[in-house]
């Protein structure tokens, strides 16, 4: 197991019945959070992306540090109400049925921008499923999709099988040597085994 992954705090006070994990002990350490980035980046070539774009608000962290890797700009995808400027929206439904609203600058991308997608931890993949529609809203280019865990589900299982996915983890337990940086995982397995 990679050093950075004993730093998640797995014993959290998350909504009841959910499985919550605390990566920012990572971000916290300097060498854990440098390797961390580097291990996602492993199989992303700087060439093959335009622009990283994060989804609010741990997504921006891990979003900033990879964009700086890879030498590229950021866009943010922010929570409602939060850009001052004329927007794109897109409401949908979370967790439990809690209503959200994401919001990503009007005209932030070029058409054929090639984008690389970040967020922390992809749980439902409500979140990420929404942040794809406002990048290809814009008719930009969905050149990859990275976070550190994704829980395969049914949603999920649709944009793995679309999209080349960059993670460390997944439902919670880290991949093979030779699955990083995975381009696809075809039809994947459903799994609804609880993490320990």
């Amino acid at each position: 197991m990679k050093d950075y992954l004993e730093r998640i705090d797995r014993q959290t006070l998350g909504l009841p019945g959910m499985r919550c994990r605390d990566i920012t002990p990572i971000f916290a350490d300097p060498e854990a959070f440098s390797a961390l980035v580097a291990d996602l980046c492993r199989h992303v070539r700087s060439t093959d992306v335009d622009l990283v774009v994060g989804i609010e608000a741990l997504g921006f962290i891990l979003a900033t540090a990879v964009a700086l890797r890879l030498g590229k700009g950021l866009v943010p995808i922010r929570k409602a109400g939060k850009l001052p400027v004329q927007s794109d929206q897109l409401e949908l439904t979370v967790v439990r049925g809690q209503a959200r609203r994401l919001e990503l600058r009007a005209q932030a991308l070029e058409p054929g921008t090639r984008v690389l997608l970040v967020d922390d931890w992809i749980k439902s993949g409500t979140q990420i499923a929404g942040a794809v529609q406002l990048i290809e809203g814009q008719r930009a280019r969905l050149a990859g999709v990275m976070s550190l865990n994704v829980e395969v589900n049914e949603v999920t299982l649709a944009l793995l099988e679309r999209y080349r996915f960059h993670t460390i983890m997944r439902n919670g337990r880290v991949l093979e040597a030779e699955k990083l940086g995975y381009r696809s995982l075809k039809t994947p397995q459903l799994e609804s085994e609880v993490m320990t």
